[in-house]
């Protein structure tokens, strides 16, 4: 479910003293009911990416990206020299001493983000090419009926006015064939591995 921004905003997130400067793109809820401590597991699954490819059956999704990453290579958009350390500095060099020395996380295995750092109730993770310096951030929040579940903001800071027409084209995409197939492949596996929560 997609949530205003301010789901994102009011919350004491760290992520704000670093990421100023980064415009709230979306907000959603995530299908992740669970206990206070869950969001480690939530940080795993999402790093270790779909358990086969059939966990976001999907053909729209499938399409959208596969279409997406070969304009990518096509158009030079995701080359080495467009992203984290060549085009922009990476959010790390922002941190503050004590992120610093908190865990980094997992960096993802099935998406091209780097992870910045992992606290208790949030994970950030950084991605960055010729159309955006873009952040995922994970915070695990109360449900409001006694359990907790998982909230994802994207921030986005756009390279220029191709970056925005880019973030503008892609909007209804995203709206429509990905985030719908994403949440719910993300929602199977998350009930897929009530087990393995339970038990570690």
């Amino acid at each position: 479910m997609r949530l205003p921004r301010t789901a994102h905003t009011s919350r004491p997130w760290r992520i704000h003293e670093i990421a100023g400067d980064f415009h709230v793109e979306d907000v959603w809820a995530l299908p992740t009911p669970g206990g206070p401590d869950d969001l480690a597991h939530l940080v795993r699954q999402i790093a270790n990416g779909p358990g086969d490819k059939t966990t976001i059956s999907s053909p729209a999704y499938r399409m959208l990206f596969g279409l997406r990453w070969k304009l990518g290579k096509l158009l030079g958009w995701d080359k080495s020299g467009t992203g984290l350390g060549a085009r922009v500095r990476t959010l790390r060099d922002r941190l503050p001493a004590d992120l610093r020395e908190a865990p980094r996380g997992p960096d993802p295995r099935s998406a091209p983000f780097a992870s910045v750092y992992q606290l208790h109730d949030e994970w950030a993770a950084e991605l960055a090419n010729k159309t955006v310096h873009a952040v995922m951030h994970i915070g695990w929040v109360p449900d409001g009926a006694g359990g907790y579940r998982g909230q994802m903001a994207v921030l986005v800071k756009p390279n220029g006015l191709f970056g925005a027409l880019y973030m503008a084209g892609i909007k209804p995409f995203r709206y429509v064939g990905v985030y719908p197939a994403l949440f719910r492949a993300m929602g199977r596996q998350w009930q897929a591995n009530a087990g393995e929560r339970s038990t570690g």
